[in-house]
């Protein structure tokens, strides 16, 4: 990675032109990615990517370059031309001083780095995991495995004084199984990762995860189309959490937060969800998904209590946008390579657990739905209106689950949704996704425990 005594004429340069704050994000990244299709290998990717991101501050302003040639004489260029993209050279000196020397606090520990692991013991994982799903019924007629790890050394530097280094070390398998039955097919999906090496396998299961992947593939294609109407719907634990992230979580990023594109703009002290919800991003609990010692400006990452009981007390806030706002950085700034200039992001977002139990929440649905694993869908981030699959869900009646449904989806509104939830479970869990926004795709966790939403728009379709 470059020395003290290079970044230092790199960040001089940056200043040119009266800029006030400058930075330099430097990037060494080894990624493996095998993708397994019929109990063939269908590819094994090994790659090096390296680069150097260079951005500038002038007020709110900001401008934002990469190279990926680190000789001085580039890096120089490059922060010449970005300068001047902020105004006229000016005949002020600026010395910069790189005291600020920070050995990051390692809270993901690696116990086997995956550069070190034979691809065959790699492709052993993906075999288990494609024969517990091919073989949990005749109707599984397709299952892909993916199996991808990450290393990646960062050092960033900038006008501040810091001048520190991190690695991030990510594991993930990725299993997704189809049922079919004549023209009908159904999909299931399992995603499981971690910020640790191949160790992961110790603690997870790929059997598992390939089992859980057909099952809900085949519940889905022997279930009946979901009527559609306003009901209760009580959506499960794990990766229920993507309505919060999506349809809530990106609107408390100062990314939206600081320009006014945020239904919870200025609303800080005010109550804007349920008494019930709880709700956090933390980027500092060990070997999660989204976590992260330091930001990608550099900041420790940090618990963040973005609701409490209910009442906003935090956004989740950037350098830059922490200027527009007058506030502080909470350790949130993220992006997804050198290409990219970060912005604030997710992290392991999730609602907190709360007291009321499963199968209470589900004796208190009269008619309703269960909705235990959501899927994708979309999101207007203004206004936070969404429309999100349900991947598979059952039919409530008089408190008990009855048949399975599909074709089932939600639909509302952010703001409206975190004041309908009336029941908060025990069972916290969190998901892994990848997350993508104007800085790119991250590696986010999103989770919950099971919780009720006294009133949701669900679509069905008829039965044919």
């Amino acid at each position: 990675m470059i020395s003290k005594k290079i970044a230092t004429r790199v960040l001089e340069q940056c200043l040119i032109t009266g800029g006030d704050f400058a930075e330099i994000f430097e990037e060494d990244c080894i990624n493996n990615n095998l993708s397994l299709i019929d109990s063939k290998i269908e590819n094994v990717l090994g790659g090096r990517t390296y680069g150097i991101g260079i951005r500038i501050f002038k007020g709110f302003n900001s401008v934002y370059a990469y190279t990926n040639d680190n000789s001085l004489q580039s890096m120089l260029d490059t922060a010449y031309k970005a300068a001047l993209a902020l105004g006229q050279v000016t005949n002020e000196e600026k010395i910069i001083v790189l005291n600020n020397c920070k050995r990051t606090t390692n809270i993901n520990p690696i116990k086997l780095n995956p550069s070190s692991v034979d691809y065959q013991h790699k492709i052993n994982v993906m075999k288990t995991a494609y024969k517990s799903a091919k073989d949990y019924s005749s109707d599984i007629s397709q299952v892909s495995v993916n199996y991808l790890d990450k290393e990646q050394n960062v050092l960033i530097a900038n006008t501040e004084g810091l001048y520190t280094e991190d690695k991030r070390v990510r594991t993930r398998l990725s299993i997704t199984s189809v049922a079919s039955k004549g023209n009908e097919n159904q999909t299931g999906h399992e995603g499981p990762g971690a910020c640790k090496g191949f160790e992961l396998f110790e603690d997870i299961d790929p059997e598992y995860y390939g089992k859980e992947a057909s099952r809900v593939a085949y519940t889905m294609l022997n279930a009946k189309n979901c009527p559609a109407g306003q009901m209760a719907v009580a959506i499960d634990n794990g990766f229920g959490g993507v309505i919060f992230h999506e349809a809530c979580g990106h609107s408390l990023e100062a990314t939206a937060v600081a320009k006014g594109n945020s239904v919870f703009t200025d609303k800080i002290g005010q109550q804007i969800a349920s008494a019930k919800v709880t709700a956090v991003d933390d980027g500092t609990i060990y070997n999660h998904w989204g976590s992260a010692n330091i930001d990608d400006e550099g900041t420790p990452t940090q618990k963040n209590v973005l609701i409490e009981n209910g009442v906003l007390k935090s956004y989740m806030v950037d350098k830059l946008n922490g200027r527009r706002m007058k506030t502080s950085s909470t350790g949130s700034s993220r992006r997804q390579s050198y290409k990219f200039a970060p912005t604030s992001r997710m992290t392991n977002t999730f609602i907190a657990a709360g007291t009321d139990k499963t199968e209470d929440i589900i004796k208190s649905i009269d008619n309703g739905l269960y909705a235990k694993k959501m899927g994708g869908g979309s999101v207007n981030p203004v206004t936070g209106e969404f429309n999100f699959a349900v991947a598979e869900g059952y039919l409530v009646k008089n408190g008990e689950i009855k048949e399975a449904v599909r074709g089932a989806s939600l639909i509302g509104k952010g703001s409206e949704v975190l004041m309908n939830i009336d029941m908060v479970g025990d069972n916290l869990a969190q998901a892994q996704g990848m997350c993508g926004s104007v800085s790119g795709s991250i590696p986010t966790n999103v989770g919950q425990p099971m919780i009720r939403v006294k009133e949701i728009t669900v679509g069905g379709r008829s039965e044919e």
